[in-house]
């Protein structure tokens, strides 16, 4: 199961993710994602990986998805910092190939 939570303020929209980002759990991180866009204004949209149990390929994807679109991802634990920095580095590799 993966839990999103919505906190909005002033200037950002955080969707906070807890549990296990896997599939089919990792659509609804990208429905959860487009309706968080629709609804943005002038604010920024961050996502904060917390407590995360379990990430498969598919959680990965979506997650390399979202960087790769300019949403800033933040880690909280070892493990999830870990995952991140990896993704960050094929989010990058991914944009040299395209230029």
């Amino acid at each position: 199961m993966l839990k999103i939570s919505i906190v909005d303020s002033r200037t950002h929209r955080r969707l906070v993710l807890e549990g296990k980002l896997v599939a089919p759990w990792a659509d609804e991180l990208r429905l959860a994602w487009e309706r968080a866009k629709a609804e943005l204004g002038d604010r920024k949209l961050v996502v904060e990986v917390k407590n995360l149990i379990v990430i498969n390929q598919a959680g990965e994807n979506v997650l390399l998805e979202l960087m790769q679109e300019g949403v800033k991802v933040r880690g909280f634990g070892v493990f999830t910092r870990h995952i991140l920095k990896q993704l960050a580095r094929r989010a990058e590799g991914k944009a040299k190939e395209r230029k």
